[in-house]
């Protein structure tokens, strides 16, 4: 289990971003949130759990292709989001 700190959790690294900007390699950004949204940069290792798929599937569902923050975004609440983290890091 990793340690929460606003927006970071350690062991793999997730970050909490603002900046629009770069994405470091082997990463992606994804937004969470239902009304105010938040970018997160995930490893892309994440897309091969199961738990992860089910959250792309809603998100297929909920936005199909056209997502309103122009990346992937997710139908989830953050605590949602940041549990699904925390057990994929704990594999």
């Amino acid at each position: 289990m990793g340690i929460r700190l606003p927006g970071i959790l350690l062991g793999k690294r997730i970050f909490q971003s603002s900046a629009a900007s770069s994405v470091p390699k082997g990463h992606l950004a994804v937004y969470v949130g239902e009304s105010k949204k938040k970018r997160f940069i995930v490893p892309v290792s994440y897309l091969r759990h199961p738990s992860f798929q089910d959250l792309l599937s809603q998100a297929e569902q909920e936005f199909g292709f056209d997502h309103p923050m122009g990346g992937l975004t997710f139908p989830c609440d953050e605590e949602a989001f940041l549990d699904l983290t925390c057990s994929l890091n704990a594999l």
